[in-house]
């Protein structure tokens, strides 16, 4: 049997000052999970541990996101991360600082219901 996707949600997540890839990646997740309220677990009496999510992070820089600890924050179901070229880096003229930008689809599935 296999899964069927049931939700997709999209967030945007930015480090201003560090530069920080997985800082604004893990925002990004955030944001598309804030987005988020699946009702459907109690009222079919469904298992949050029977759910496989599936996120997908765009950033500049790909290597230099944490997928490992980015799976750790995910609050149910299990996870997994990949980052992949997207997002957007964008630079002020005036000091030289790199603002990342980064985008996020979370994908949730579930096994097909009779």
């Amino acid at each position: 049997m296999s899964d069927q996707r049931f939700i997709i949600e999209m967030g945007m997540g930015n480090d201003q000052y560090g530069q920080d890839y997985t800082k604004a990646a893990a925002r990004a997740i955030e944001d598309a999970i804030r987005h988020s309220s699946i009702p459907m677990f109690e009222a079919l009496g469904l298992d949050h541990a029977d759910m496989r999510v599936q996120v997908t992070v765009g950033v500049q820089d790909p290597e230099k996101v944490d997928c490992e600890a980015l799976m750790q924050k995910l609050p149910r179901g299990t996870a997994t991360v990949q980052a992949v070229f997207g997002g957007q880096n964008v630079t002020n003229p005036d000091s030289g600082n790199v603002l990342v930008i980064a985008t996020a689809a979370v994908e949730a599935f579930l096994p097909k219901q009779a």
